[in-house]
């Protein structure tokens, strides 16, 4: 167990966000960052962070995770999203082969007329890319890999994001329910900001998930001090043939600095479970059907032993028979 910090969540800068951090060194703390979402350190780390978001979402919602595109807020140059549509589409299709083989065998057995497997979520389930600074060298390079990974050309505000915003992607089926991304991106935002992109969330999608990879309490802060010490070990294999994300972390540690300065500011800036829920209420406050439908899943599940955490908070809108809509 993590000992929480007794402290609220602080408004502190991380340098990564600066105007005057240099930009190519930006690119190789968040070359950093993707690599952490998606890569698994043995015998620490029973699965890759982005996969546990994968499994949470198919966990929580079910066989209607076909229903949703998932539009991903803050993406930076892709972070987890590319990593977490291809598990969630390849257990997808897992899924759609085994029910096409299920009902095959009924209809030679004579208890159906026909399979409908078809009609089960045949082109997978659809992501989208987004960022106020759009990264389009980076998505488009993304998106070669799945005909489920789209992205938006133009910048996009997540205080002020229009409710037809799959109308601008190349996102077949645009009438689909929206449900919104925000991977270790929400607590860059002071407490006016989130409050606006959560008004804008509940009023224009149909669910939301705010997931993070760190905690305020001390034990998140070791694993953040932990990263240093990992990126002199194994940058040079990670990385090798960028010599200047060489240079920037071993001749001038630039790199690994800014990461755990960083991290260390992100779970001193991590909101608990009941400050979100505080934000959400100041959002819809004056709207008194505001939260009308909507449920709220909270938890955390351990991505590196022995208190690494993912956090996350997750809202899904329900229609009146309690099924999510």
């Amino acid at each position: 167990m993590s000992l929480p910090l007794p402290i609220p969540p602080l408004r502190l800068f991380e340098i990564n966000d600066q105007p005057w951090f240099p930009a190519p060194v930006r690119g190789y703390v968040q070359a950093v960052l993707t690599h952490f979402w998606t890569w698994k350190s043995p015998i620490v780390q029973p699965n890759t962070p982005a996969s546990l978001i994968a499994q949470t979402l198919q966990r929580l919602l079910g066989p209607r995770i076909t229903d949703y595109v998932f539009v991903d807020f803050c993406s930076g140059a892709g972070g987890p999203t590319p990593s977490i549509e291809q598990e969630i589409n390849h257990s997808h299709i897992t899924r759609r082969k085994e029910r096409q083989q299920r009902d095959n065998q009924l209809q030679q057995n004579g208890h159906a007329n026909g399979s409908n497997s078809e009609n089960y979520g045949a082109r997978g389930v659809d992501f989208v890319l987004t960022d106020i600074h759009p990264h389009l060298a980076a998505w488009t390079a993304a998106s070669k890999c799945s005909e489920n990974l789209h992205f938006v050309l133009s910048p996009v505000d997540a205080a002020n994001c229009p409710s037809d915003l799959l109308s601008r992607t190349s996102v077949p089926e645009k009438s689909k329910r929206q449900f919104r991304l925000f991977s270790l991106a929400f607590h860059h935002f002071p407490d006016i900001i989130a409050v606006r992109i959560l008004r804008n969330t509940l009023a224009t999608s149909d669910g939301f998930a705010i997931l993070e990879l760190q905690g305020r309490d001390l034990g998140n802060l070791f694993i953040v001090l932990c990263m240093w010490p990992m990126l002199l070990l194994g940058s040079w294999y990670w990385f090798w043939g960028c010599w200047g994300h060489l240079f920037f972390t071993y001749a001038v540690p630039i790199v690994p600095l800014v990461i755990v300065f960083d991290g260390l500011v992100s779970c001193l800036r991590t909101r608990r479970e009941g400050e979100v829920m505080k934000l959400i209420r100041e959002a819809v406050r004056g709207d008194e059907g505001g939260l009308e439908g909507w449920r709220f899943e909270t938890g955390g599940e351990l991505h590196t032993w022995p208190t690494g955490t993912m956090q996350y908070f997750i809202g899904i809108k329900e229609d009146s028979s309690g099924d999510s809509r």
